[in-house]
């Protein structure tokens, strides 16, 4: 864990909590006291998370575990998060760009962040939890079959539906970001 950068750890846990309230139909039947308990218990992933707000994502809870037991928070924020858009599919993608690269990929900011990239399911359940992305589009986790042809996936809400499109990894859009995941 990177205490440095965690500069007020209460305050994000109240943050959290105050969206937690504010959002019960993300994660109903879910009570605050133990997702607390599993930030709490579990310090190192208290950096993850706060890197998560700190890009904009607006974490908040979405289910449970039930073999594990970990609280699962999605990023929520109504649109791709704003500190992690114009950026490729993943390092392979920002290597081969041979000019104007933008400062980094979605896989290597979400695994730098020690979260990972939604895949397809989890995208399409997020938008059962409400309108996401109506303005935005989210990278997310690619199959290894499409990516070894060059391609990448990503979604977005429009026309009240949810669509998944291709592009090539290497691209990148102002309005395209990802959306992570974070187990605790």
């Amino acid at each position: 864990m990177n205490a440095k950068k965690i500069i007020d750890a209460q305050g994000l846990i109240n943050t959290i909590k105050q969206r937690f309230e504010k959002n019960m139909n993300r994660h109903k039947n879910i009570e605050w006291s133990f997702v607390e308990q599993r930030i709490l218990s579990n310090p190192e992933k208290l950096w993850s998370l706060s890197e998560m707000e700190r890009t904009g994502g607006e974490p908040d809870v979405v289910g449970i575990d039930k073999e594990t037991n970990e609280v699962i928070f999605f990023d929520c924020s109504e649109q791709s998060p704003s500190g992690r858009r114009s950026i490729c599919y993943d390092d392979a993608a920002l290597k081969s760009r041979k000019q104007n690269k933008p400062e980094t990929s979605a896989m290597e900011m979400a695994t730098n962040m020690g979260t990972e990239i939604l895949n397809e399911d989890q995208y399409r359940y997020l938008q059962t939890l409400g309108n996401f992305d109506t303005k935005t589009s989210s990278w997310i986790f690619t199959p290894e079959s499409i990516r070894k042809l060059g391609g990448a996936l990503f979604c977005d809400r429009r026309y009240n539906q949810v669509f998944t499109y291709h592009n090539g990894a290497e691209s990148y859009y102002a309005s395209r970001g990802f959306r992570a995941i974070l187990r605790i």
